[in-house]
Protein backbone atom coordinates (compact mmCIF):
# COMPACT_ATOMS: atom_id res chain seq x y z
CA UNK A 1 0.00 0.00 0.00
CA UNK A 2 1.40 3.20 -1.29
CA UNK A 3 1.99 5.75 2.24
CA UNK A 4 2.21 9.05 0.27
CA UNK A 5 -1.91 8.92 -0.36
CA UNK A 6 -2.59 12.65 -1.35
CA UNK A 7 -5.23 14.31 1.52
CA UNK A 8 -6.80 17.39 0.00
CA UNK A 9 -8.59 18.81 2.99
CA UNK A 10 -9.96 22.32 2.40
CA UNK A 11 -12.55 24.31 4.24
CA UNK A 12 -14.58 26.77 2.99
CA UNK A 13 -16.15 29.12 6.30
CA UNK A 14 -18.21 31.08 4.02
CA UNK A 15 -20.16 27.67 2.66
CA UNK A 16 -19.69 25.87 6.40
CA UNK A 17 -18.02 23.34 4.53
CA UNK A 18 -15.61 20.92 3.91
CA UNK A 19 -14.13 18.98 1.74
CA UNK A 20 -12.13 16.15 2.32
CA UNK A 21 -10.62 13.70 -0.82
CA UNK A 22 -8.27 10.97 -0.28
CA UNK A 23 -6.98 8.15 -2.52
CA UNK A 24 -7.14 4.76 -1.07
CA UNK A 25 -4.48 1.47 -2.88
CA UNK A 26 -7.59 -1.10 -2.00
CA UNK A 27 -10.41 -1.88 -4.25
CA UNK A 28 -13.70 -0.25 -4.27
CA UNK A 29 -15.55 -3.10 -2.17
CA UNK A 30 -12.94 -3.18 0.26
CA UNK A 31 -13.11 0.53 0.56
CA UNK A 32 -16.70 0.90 0.89
CA UNK A 33 -17.45 -2.12 3.66
CA UNK A 34 -14.80 0.02 5.35
CA UNK A 35 -16.90 3.29 5.60
CA UNK A 36 -20.15 1.19 5.81
CA UNK A 37 -19.88 -1.45 8.40
CA UNK A 38 -19.64 -0.68 12.23
CA UNK A 39 -17.33 -3.79 12.65
CA UNK A 40 -14.63 -1.78 10.61
CA UNK A 41 -15.82 1.85 11.08
CA UNK A 42 -14.52 0.63 14.81
CA UNK A 43 -11.25 -0.17 13.58
CA UNK A 44 -10.34 3.25 12.11
CA UNK A 45 -12.27 5.70 12.41
CA UNK A 46 -11.60 6.73 16.08
CA UNK A 47 -7.75 8.41 16.36
CA UNK A 48 -5.35 7.02 18.52
CA UNK A 49 -5.49 6.37 21.55
CA UNK A 50 -9.42 6.51 21.54
CA UNK A 51 -11.49 3.35 20.47
CA UNK A 52 -15.05 3.66 19.42
CA UNK A 53 -17.83 1.24 20.03
CA UNK A 54 -20.95 1.23 17.91
CA UNK A 55 -23.91 0.55 19.92
CA UNK A 56 -25.93 -0.19 16.67
CA UNK A 57 -26.06 0.83 12.64
CA UNK A 58 -28.62 0.08 10.14
CA UNK A 59 -27.17 0.64 7.19
CA UNK A 60 -30.45 1.70 4.81
CA UNK A 61 -32.17 4.73 3.91
CA UNK A 62 -33.65 6.02 7.47
CA UNK A 63 -31.19 3.65 9.47
CA UNK A 64 -29.08 5.40 12.18
CA UNK A 65 -25.86 4.35 13.52
CA UNK A 66 -25.25 5.14 17.37
CA UNK A 67 -21.93 4.58 18.48
CA UNK A 68 -19.08 6.57 21.04
CA UNK A 69 -15.11 7.43 20.95
CA UNK A 70 -13.85 6.68 23.73
CA UNK A 71 -10.93 8.47 25.74
CA UNK A 72 -8.04 6.18 27.42
CA UNK A 73 -9.49 7.38 30.67
CA UNK A 74 -13.00 5.95 29.58
CA UNK A 75 -14.84 9.57 28.91
CA UNK A 76 -17.74 8.72 26.08
CA UNK A 77 -18.27 10.88 23.18
CA UNK A 78 -21.58 10.03 21.48
CA UNK A 79 -22.81 10.70 17.73
CA UNK A 80 -25.53 10.09 16.35
CA UNK A 81 -25.84 9.43 12.15
CA UNK A 82 -28.86 8.77 10.13
CA UNK A 83 -28.78 7.59 6.17
CA UNK A 84 -30.32 9.88 3.89
CA UNK A 85 -29.58 8.54 0.65
CA UNK A 86 -27.78 4.92 -0.09
CA UNK A 87 -26.36 4.56 -3.77
CA UNK A 88 -24.33 1.42 -3.20
CA UNK A 89 -21.03 1.36 -3.73
CA UNK A 90 -21.10 4.75 -5.16
CA UNK A 91 -22.65 6.87 -2.83
CA UNK A 92 -24.33 7.83 0.51
CA UNK A 93 -25.26 10.45 2.56
CA UNK A 94 -26.03 10.84 6.32
CA UNK A 95 -26.99 13.14 9.15
CA UNK A 96 -24.66 13.46 11.68
CA UNK A 97 -24.90 14.98 15.43
CA UNK A 98 -23.09 14.90 18.40
CA UNK A 99 -25.69 13.02 20.98
CA UNK A 100 -25.93 12.34 24.50
CA UNK A 101 -25.75 8.58 25.76
CA UNK A 102 -29.24 8.71 25.71
CA UNK A 103 -29.47 9.57 22.02
CA UNK A 104 -30.89 12.74 22.17
CA UNK A 105 -28.57 14.81 19.73
CA UNK A 106 -27.22 18.04 20.37
CA UNK A 107 -28.40 20.19 17.79
CA UNK A 108 -27.35 21.80 15.40
CA UNK A 109 -24.99 18.63 13.14
CA UNK A 110 -24.01 18.53 9.75
CA UNK A 111 -24.61 16.39 6.35
CA UNK A 112 -22.30 14.57 4.79
CA UNK A 113 -21.65 13.60 1.44
CA UNK A 114 -19.60 10.34 0.50
CA UNK A 115 -18.73 9.47 -3.07
CA UNK A 116 -16.46 6.28 -4.45
CA UNK A 117 -14.80 5.92 -7.48
CA UNK A 118 -12.75 3.37 -8.50
CA UNK A 119 -9.88 3.79 -10.59
CA UNK A 120 -7.99 0.21 -11.47
CA UNK A 121 -6.37 -0.43 -8.39
CA UNK A 122 -7.38 2.61 -6.08
CA UNK A 123 -10.68 3.95 -4.95
CA UNK A 124 -11.18 7.66 -4.48
CA UNK A 125 -13.35 9.03 -1.79
CA UNK A 126 -14.47 12.54 -1.54
CA UNK A 127 -17.00 13.99 0.89
CA UNK A 128 -18.46 16.63 1.60
CA UNK A 129 -19.29 18.21 4.99
CA UNK A 130 -21.85 20.43 5.55
CA UNK A 131 -22.26 22.53 8.53
CA UNK A 132 -25.48 23.84 9.97
CA UNK A 133 -23.65 26.72 11.74
CA UNK A 134 -20.69 28.58 11.08
CA UNK A 135 -20.15 28.57 15.12
CA UNK A 136 -20.33 24.83 15.24
CA UNK A 137 -17.99 24.57 12.19
CA UNK A 138 -15.43 26.93 13.90
CA UNK A 139 -15.47 25.31 17.38
CA UNK A 140 -14.75 21.72 16.41
CA UNK A 141 -12.74 22.44 13.02
CA UNK A 142 -9.15 22.50 14.58
CA UNK A 143 -10.04 18.84 16.46
CA UNK A 144 -12.08 17.51 13.48
CA UNK A 145 -8.89 17.69 10.91
CA UNK A 146 -6.37 16.72 13.26
CA UNK A 147 -8.50 13.76 14.11
CA UNK A 148 -9.20 13.22 10.44
CA UNK A 149 -6.12 12.65 9.21
CA UNK A 150 -5.52 10.22 12.12
CA UNK A 151 -8.50 8.61 11.12
CA UNK A 152 -7.70 8.37 7.32
CA UNK A 153 -3.78 7.01 8.12
CA UNK A 154 -5.83 4.61 10.54
CA UNK A 155 -8.00 3.14 7.49
CA UNK A 156 -4.92 3.67 5.01
CA UNK A 157 -3.13 0.81 7.40
CA UNK A 158 -6.41 -1.33 7.71
CA UNK A 159 -6.82 -1.18 4.10
CA UNK A 160 -3.45 -2.80 3.77
CA UNK A 161 -3.84 -5.28 6.49
CA UNK A 162 -7.30 -6.64 4.80
CA UNK A 163 -5.90 -6.64 1.67
CA UNK A 164 -3.11 -8.79 2.26
CA UNK A 165 -5.73 -11.51 3.66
Amino acid sequence: MSTNSELDFTVDKAAKTVIIKREFDADLSLVWDAFTKAELLDQWLPPKPMTAKTKYQDFKVGGKRFYAMISPEGQEHWALQEYTSITPKTNFKMYNAFADKDENPQLPGSEWDHTFTENGQTTKVNITIYNESLERLERILEGFTIGMKMSLSNLENLLATLSKK
